[in-house]
């Protein structure tokens, strides 16, 4: 594995990064100010995610599986 082409590789996605946001025109500190904000938005809706989502599934597939035909829970 070179180590060159992986540095590359990331410098490359960083100025992607860069490019998509134009946080490249910011200045340093206003950067890290839209960085900060940017990953803590992320980790919320990452958050989210990982607590709400698996309670939705297992009530959609719940619901699903009394409606066709499953056995209700009190009867098992």
């Amino acid at each position: 594995m070179d180590f060159k082409r992986v540095k590359d590789y990331f410098y490359w996605l960083y100025f992607q990064y860069l490019l998509i946001t134009c946080s490249y025109v910011l200045e340093p500190w206003e950067r890290s100010m839209f960085d900060t904000i940017l990953v803590t938005v992320l980790a919320m809706v990452l958050y989210t995610a990982y607590v709400f989502i698996p309670i939705h599934v297992r009530l959609a597939f719940e619901f699903f599986s009394q409606m066709f035909g499953g056995q209700p829970e009190s009867t098992i």
